[in-house]
């Protein structure tokens, strides 16, 4: 099996291209052991590149935990840059994910870096479409309980749930403790991603995620989103902002519509082929893959 693995500011997915090879049986299998970071490639998780009969390409998204997810931006701001590499040259490309139909912009390239923006739509505040059992619409400010503490949390979607923390100070315990529980936490019966906000200014906020089925990336493109939208609607920022996060910056504002983009750069790492009959898809400890790295073009690296 042919990949290709790439990142927007940290936020690593393993690409498959279903348009030119078949799609794998067990993508959520798959998904488990090509994310592991020891015994895989290593990711944060797997994007199937697909034909669409509604958009130019299609995407579907799998966790590291093998579980499925509607929207990624970051991937999908991938996807757009893979599309334009390798099957078609275009700087405007439609791609169906599992939560609609989203545009993205390439606007320029440097080496195997390419600056792509998306077009996220508009934020999702209606409880039952989150989904939530928690009541409002907007729903900022809800209690949430953690043990004995409680946490003011901001809940909103952007294709997939997010749960937003307006935080005086970033932290480790905030990501690796809250983030967890808050993911899994009853409120939320398809669990939640979780993000924590440092505000810097009104253009300027740093923020930290903790995602459903992956646990803490670099990056996470609807959780930008939905962070820049909490905090818009709040009073707290202007309607452009730039986002730090660890693996880089984010630029994320509202347009004419009042629909949110999403820009930022998006990096081919490496192709490769993945060995399907050695690699074990029952557990990703149970075996070591045969990893394959193409040495056959300018872009593959070790």
């Amino acid at each position: 099996m042919q990949f290709t693995k790439m990142h927007g500011i940290g936020n690593d997915y393993i690409f498959v291209n279903c348009i030119e090879q078949p799609v794998p049986e067990k993508p959520e299998a798959l998904a488990r052991e090509i994310s592991d970071r020891h015994f895989g490639i290593g990711a944060d998780g797997l994007i199937l590149v697909l034909p669409s009969t509604i958009a130019d390409v299609g995407m579907k998204i799998w966790n590291a935990d093998g579980s499925p997810a509607e929207m990624c931006g970051n991937g999908a701001r991938c996807v757009a840059k893979y599309f334009h590499d390798y099957i078609k040259p275009k700087d405007q490309i439609q791609i169906e994910t599992p939560s609609g139909v989203v545009s993205t912009v390439i606007s320029k390239t440097l080496e195997n870096s390419t600056d792509v923006s998306v077009n996220m739509g508009k934020p999702v505040w209606d409880s039952a479409e989150i989904p939530t059992t928690l009541q409002g619409n907007p729903l900022l400010d809800m209690l949430i309980p953690i043990g004995s503490e409680i946490y003011e949390g901001n809940i909103i979607s952007f294709g997939n749930p997010h749960a937003v923390f307006i935080v005086d100070q970033l932290s480790d315990d905030f990501i690796q403790e809250v983030g967890p529980a808050i993911e899994n936490h009853p409120y939320f019966p398809e669990r939640i991603n979780v993000e924590f906000v440092q505000i810097i200014n009104p253009s300027s906020i740093k923020m930290r995620v903790w995602e459903r089925g992956s646990g803490e990336t670099l990056a996470c493109g609807s959780g930008a989103c939905a962070s820049f939208a909490v905090c818009n609607l709040k009073g707290l920022v202007s309607r452009e902002l730039a986002i730090d996060l660890p693996g880089g910056q984010l630029q994320v504002y509202y347009d004419e519509l009042n629909h949110v983009i999403l820009r930022g750069s998006a990096t081919e790492v490496f192709t490769g082929q993945w060995d399907t009959e050695k690699a074990s898809i029952q557990s990703p400890y149970s075996s070591h893959p045969s990893l394959i790295l193409n040495q056959d073009d300018g872009k593959s690296a070790a």
